[in-house]
């Protein structure tokens, strides 16, 4: 278990750290690629925030519509805005809708998710990404395992003082095509190799529950993401933040 960060940043601590799709899930992959067409276009500038504490510990967020909070009523409600207040945490969350380590993206360097969070020069890196890369796995399987190494040894290399901590990939339906599970397997991989703290499970945290998705039957809604912040903050707690 690591040590808490402490907020004064003269004392960062060092990190220690297909299956074929049926009919309804291509439907759906269809609608998120959509939404990310959209989101993408946007992501060199992040939305903008209340002004940030300078003396609170600084965490960013590289990760997709379930860690911007596409669903909630409010950006307030999303789990990385609870959890960061619970803590008195300076968030910054230039997460992007339907956005993968490849799927819809565009960009890889310069301007890309990870080239915002090297710029914020955060305490703490939370990495939520893989969801979306299982709408490109039946045709790009191996530039997804690849890309994921890739981030993570980047974001290390720029941010060698962060605390990294890497989130089991999210998933929305209670049928799990193969693919979920492989990357699945590739993020945690990756993350053992850098050092980063994992936190597993998160693809099961609202399974089975209807009533937690937004009316798109995409996203969480206020309670999905309640359950997913109190989810968060329970697997913070075990890792002593």
């Amino acid at each position: 278990m690591k040590e808490p960060v402490d907020s004064n940043r003269s004392h960062r601590p060092h990190r220690t750290l297909y299956m074929k799709f049926d009919s309804v899930a291509r439907t759906i992959a269809a609608t998120v690629v959509v939404a990310a067409t959209l989101g993408v276009s946007a992501c060199s500038t992040a939305t903008p925030t209340a002004v940030r504490d300078p003396g609170a510990t600084r965490v960013a967020f590289y990760g997709d519509s379930y860690t911007l909070g596409t669903g909630a009523s409010s950006a307030d409600n999303r789990w990385s805005t609870v959890v960061c207040e619970q803590r008195g945490w300076s968030e910054f969350n230039p997460s992007v809708n339907g956005l993968g380590f490849i799927n819809n993206r565009s960009a890889f360097g310069d301007g890309d998710l990870p080239s915002l969070v090297i710029a914020d020069d955060p305490d703490i890196v939370f990495v939520t990404m893989g969801l979306n890369d299982n709408f490109s796995f039946s045709s790009r399987s191996d530039d997804i395992r690849t890309q994921i190494t890739d981030d993570f040894d980047r974001l290390t290399t720029a941010l060698p003082d962060a605390r990294f901590i890497v989130v089991e990939p999210f998933w929305y339906t209670d049928e799990r095509p193969a693919s979920v599970e492989t990357i699945i397997g590739w993020v945690q991989e990756a993350a053992t190799g850098i050092g980063a703290d994992y936190i597993p499970g998160a693809s099961h945290w609202i399974e089975g529950h209807p009533e937690w998705m937004a009316s798109d039957g995409l996203h969480p809604n206020d309670d999905g993401y309640a359950e997913m912040a109190t989810q968060m903050d329970q697997a913070l707690r075990t890792l002593g933040l």
